[in-house]
């Protein structure tokens, strides 16, 4: 096991400084027993049970804001949360905002300062926990966790960087992630078209040249047989996570929740060195050629998935088969292709503590105490494996002890109706036992191919102090947009090469060399 700060890499979607105002709350508790179903209620402070169930004795009712993926149902519809009112006597109502725009909205709640009483699958960044934590707006939880979270705690202690890597300098926990102990479900796999390689007499790429001659092969060669040109060769997710997934074939790491190598323990922000022009002057290769989407800037994530599911994509990029279980018997996993200088790593991976910031309570909650033993059931064996399956019996069963969705179930149309998992980023723990969905043999297969390109040490993103934090902030608002609008234009062809000293520069100019400081700061404090 690696002590090692660890959290989710940091989003790119920076919350806008705010002057703010508010107060924090912790609690005083003190009975530390592990919750279950059948133990008998014991009451702590507050009317709120320190074990078992109910939690309350009297019914309250608690708003949470959260994100909802283009593939899910109605948070009020899911099993999960109508068994759970019944079993907690806690009744949450949703605040359902999409995936796309997500942040933005998630950023204005805070902004006018109008609160839910938690924050649900909230993906908070370190920066945006640290500020809405310092601004009062979040309540410091480290107390609650001792005292009311007794499964959340049991994994922190097995695992200390769970907590190291969301714990500020000052001491105080303001966000629980998701913690995923299952390697398979902190990684995309690389998916190939097995069919169509075999139609077209085609070997499994080794090398991001034989990668490009296959998505010609693709691109001319009709494999899927229709007559028409409508395959895509290559997709992913919008915007420039195509960069994230093929970093590694260019020698550039994601280390500390950005994009970061670690060499002989010195920290290189990479993204105006010649190694990231030669994989952005590849991406654009493909573009240009229309062997990469041309709808990669702007098609939404239901797209995406859609492609997955339609039999058209070549190569793509996804933690799991889910969209294309129909048709999965199509494709197969393959190890990251080597880049021009041999580079072969798998940078996109995630630490334990995968999803940092799933879950906040904010200032305005009355019942805190309530809200962190409410939200501690989903990191238990039990709590996971509703949250992820729903009913025994009607939406799955067990063999061997762990639980299968039903035929009925199992099918990707139906399965992300009845569970919030589905789409990422839910707080809840990700373990062996309840990940046969995500986790089948041909995923498990796919992550065979990338487990020995794998990062040895995966750092997660630092959580700095107030100051620091602010001022990583209003640099990473300018670099990072610039980053990405650069890039984008690269890739896309609308900017030229012949501007690289150009685009150097004025990362340069807008304090790149600084940034990079205070994340060697943030690492040397980590080593030591």
């Amino acid at each position: 096991m690696r002590k090692h700060w660890k959290s989710s890499a940091v989003s790119l979607a920076i919350a806008t400084s705010l002057a703010l105002t508010g107060c924090s709350s912790g609690s005083d508790a003190k009975n530390k027993e592990t919750a279950s179903p059948s133990a008998s209620s014991s009451q702590a402070s507050g009317g709120v049970s320190a074990s078992g169930f109910p939690i309350v004795a009297e019914p309250i009712k608690l708003k949470m804001f959260t994100r909802i993926a283009p593939v899910n149902g109605p948070f009020k519809d899911m099993p999960v949360f109508q068994d759970y009112e019944k079993m907690s006597n806690i009744q949450v109502e949703f605040i359902e905002a999409p995936t796309d725009g997500f942040a933005e909205k998630k950023n204005l709640l805070f902004a006018s300062n109008e609160l839910p009483d938690a924050i649900y699958r909230s993906g908070l960044t370190p920066l945006e926990a640290t500020r809405y934590g310092s601004a009062g707006q979040l309540i410091p939880l480290e107390g609650l966790v001792d005292e009311y979270a007794p499964n959340l705690k049991a994994l922190m202690d097995e695992y200390p960087e769970i907590r190291a890597g969301i714990t500020t300098p000052e001491g105080h926990i303001y966000a629980i992630p998701g913690i995923v102990t299952l390697a398979a479900a902190r990684t995309d796999k690389k998916w190939i078209n097995q069919a169509w390689l075999e139609k077209l007499n085609l070997k499994t790429p080794e090398t991001t040249e034989e990668l490009y001659e296959t998505l010609i092969a693709f691109r001319d060669g009709d494999p899927n047989g229709n007559g028409q040109k409508d395959e895509i060769p290559m997709t992913a997710r919008a915007g420039l996570v195509v960069v994230t997934m093929m970093s590694g074939s260019f020698g550039l790491d994601q280390q500390l929740g950005y994009n970061i190598n670690i060499d002989n323990d010195q920290v290189q922000i990479w993204m105006g060195n010649e190694r990231n022009k030669e994989m952005l002057v590849y991406l654009n290769k493909l573009y240009k050629e229309k062997l990469l989407d041309p709808e990669l800037f702007a098609h939404k994530e239901a797209d995406f998935l859609a492609k997955q599911g339609s039999g058209k994509a070549g190569f793509f990029f996804d933690q799991t088969n889910n969209n294309f279980l129909p048709i999965q018997d199509q494709y197969t996993g393959i190890a990251p292709p080597a880049g021009p200088q041999g580079d072969r790593l798998q940078a996109q991976t995630a630490p334990i503590a995968r999803d940092f910031g799933a879950f906040a309570i904010t200032n305005v909650n009355k019942y805190p105490e309530a809200t962190m033993r409410w939200i501690d059931y989903f990191y238990s064996d039990e709590g996971s494996t509703l949250l992820r399956f729903g009913r025994e019996g009607e939406h799955y069963v067990k063999k061997d002890g762990i639980p299968y969705y039903t035929e009925e179930y199992a099918k990707a149309e139906n399965q992300p109706k009845i569970t919030p998992y589905a789409g990422g980023g839910a707080p809840h723990l990700i373990s062996d036992l309840v990940a046969s969905y995500i986790n089948p043999p041909q995923v498990q297969e796919a992550q065979k191919q990338l487990d020995p390109y794998m990062p040895k040490v995966k750092y997660g993103a630092p959580m700095f102090d107030e100051e620091t934090a602010q001022r990583v902030n209003i640099l990473r608002n300018d670099i990072d947009k610039y980053y990405e609008e650069q890039s984008t234009k690269f890739i896309a062809g609308a900017l030229s090469f012949d501007k690289w000293e150009e685009f150097q520069s004025t990362l340069n100019k807008m304090g790149i060399e600084e940034l990079q400081q205070l994340y060697q700061d943030a690492y040397d404090k980590v080593k030591s």
